[in-house]
């Protein structure tokens, strides 16, 4: 097995044992060597969004004091939700290996296939209404953002 998922399952282990979250589990490599391991801790914060790729990338970006991680590899025990999957390439992470596929994950109740629908259009009820309201004074700190000298793309 390769050394870098045996430590993301170790996580999803660690995590779904002690009753965090569910049994999923990430690492981030920096030229070779683990710099952040995380795992699930939804229910251990409360949290929607403290799924193991989130955690990680959150203790890697905090270790490394930036927010680019173009150079690093990601290594989760399951195909990555749209959110993390997002945030993945947030990071700009050169590459991403995952165990388990997003179907696997939905035979054990963790289906994210609604939020694809949604995604798509494809979706035939929205569980969240959505309207846009207010966009002419929303556009007014993007115009502020484009005239500044002094930011920090990203």
């Amino acid at each position: 097995m390769n050394k870098f998922m045996e430590a993301a399952l170790e996580e999803a282990f660690k995590g779904m044992r002690a009753g965090e979250g569910g049994p999923f589990g990430a690492v981030i490599v920096l030229n070779g060597e683990i710099i952040a391991a995380g795992h699930n801790e939804v229910v251990k914060y409360n949290d929607p969004t403290a799924h193991a790729e989130m955690v990680t990338i959150r203790k890697a970006t905090s270790k490394l004091g930036r927010f680019d991680l173009s150079d690093c590899e990601i290594y989760t025990t399951c195909e990555p939700c749209p959110m993390c999957f997002s945030a993945i390439h947030w990071a700009k992470m050169k590459k991403m290996y995952f165990g388990a596929s997003r179907f696997d994950a939905a035979d054990i109740d963790f289906d994210d296939q609604y939020i694809y629908d949604v995604i798509n259009g494809t979706a035939t009820e929205l569980q969240v209404g959505i309207e846009q309201i207010d966009r002419k004074e929303c556009l007014t700190p993007f115009t502020e953002w484009s005239k500044m000298v002094e930011k920090v793309p990203y």
